[in-house]
C-alpha cells in the first residue's frame, strides 16, 4: 500500500529540519521522505484535520478496535503520558495525515497494524497558537 498523502506545515518544517542533524541515518531517512512526499503549506492556510506538531490525535488500530489519544510532540516534549515524538517512527507517520487517513504500520509478530485517525482533537494551527 502506498503512504497517504500528506500536509505539513512551513513552520513544523523549519523546526523539523535542524533535527535531522543529530539523528542516525535510518532515523533521518524516515523523517526526510516524510518531509519530501509532503505538500508545505502555510500555517495560516493548514486545514483544521490535518496531524501537525502538537495535536492531540484520536486513532483507531483496526484489527483490535482498540482507541486512543497521542500528542505528536517534539523531542524534548516526549516521555510526558499519552505523547510520542516526532522522532520516533509512528511520530513521523502520523505527521501531516488528515481525518481519516490510515497508515498500515509493523506490529509485533510481524503483524501489520492498520492506524486509522479519527479525529484531531485539537490542532495548535487551528487553534491560532503558533508559538508552541
Amino acid at each position: 500500500m502506498l503512504p497517504p498523502p500528506i500536509t505539513v506545515s512551513r513552520l513544523d518544517v523549519s523546526r523539523i529540519e535542524p533535527l535531522l542533524d543529530d539523528l542516525d541515518d535510518d532515523q533521518v531517512l524516515g523523517l526526510e521522505d516524510e518531509l519530501l512526499r509532503a505538500t508545505v503549506v502555510e500555517p495560516r492556510s493548514m486545514p483544521a484535520d490535518v496531524v501537525t506538531m502538537n495535536s492531540r490525535v484520536r486513532c483507531r488500530e483496526e484489527n483490535s478496535g482498540r482507541e486512543w489519544s497521542v500528542t505528536l510532540v517534539y523531542p524534548q516534549d516526549a516521555g510526558k503520558p499519552d505523547t510520542v515524538s516526532i522522532l520516533a517512527p509512528v511520530g513521523a507517520a502520523l505527521l501531516g495525515l488528515a481525518k481519516g487517513q490510515s497508515i498500515d504500520w509493523p506490529g509485533r509478530n510481524g503483524r501489520t497494524l492498520r492506524i486509522v485517525i479519527l479525529d484531531v482533537e485539537y490542532q495548535p494551527e487551528a487553534a491560532g497558537d503558533y508559538d508552541l
